[in-house]
């Protein structure tokens, strides 16, 4: 397995504890053995790997559609991209109303207004990509065999609150989803003729 974007690496510690092989790479990759500190643009592995992971990485790489080409070739046909994503640009007045009442209720002195929650937000996610490009993306370079809006609030709360009530929520249609899962796989090599 490869993962994308790996952070401080806790997950790809995890993964390499049940017995998988694993290549974790980011540029600020802690020190081990299965980390390597280089972008995705930068890693020269050939492959291939049976799986490749991006957890909250996609949205902040520039040219998108290159690294989930390279994430491509360096798949098994067959081999499954995981992606474990931010919907930043789904932040709606309903969905900030929302978040600034469990900020006010989880981080006393946070800002209380709905505008200055969607300003700051729009400011804080500008230039990153959409879950709308992320998706299009993905559908250009892999089958979809998995797709699930899921809850992404309770992270910037710092997992103050429980997901499952952010995910209630959701399911009803009163908040809008700010994060979503997908696994793509590699198409086997066409047959030749």
């Amino acid at each position: 397995m490869l993962e994308v974007g790996c952070g401080r690496g806790a997950l790809a510690v995890a993964v390499s504890r049940l017995g998988y092989q694993v290549d974790a790479i980011d540029p600020d990759a802690p020190a081990g053995a299965i980390f390597r500190a280089v972008s995705l643009e930068e890693f020269s592995d050939p492959g291939p790997f049976d799986a490749v992971l991006a957890n909250l990485s996609l949205h902040h790489i520039p040219d998108l559609g290159g690294a989930l080409a390279k994430i491509r070739q360096l798949l098994r046909p067959g081999g499954r991209l995981i992606v474990n994503e931010l919907a930043w640009d789904r932040l709606d007045e309903p969905t900030a109303r929302w978040y600034v009442e469990q900020l006010a209720a989880t981080h006393p002195g946070a800002p209380s207004s709905v505008e200055r929650c969607l300003y700051k937000w729009a400011a804080d996610h500008a230039g990153m990509h959409t879950s709308a490009a992320m998706r299009s993306e993905l559908d250009q370079h892999f089958e979809e065999r998995f797709f699930v809006w899921m809850p992404q609030l309770n992270r910037e709360l710092g997992k103050a609150i429980d997901d499952r009530a952010e995910l209630a929520l959701i399911e009803a249609g009163e908040i809008q989803a700010t994060g979503f899962r997908y696994v793509g796989e590699r198409p086997a090599a066409p047959s030749g003729g």
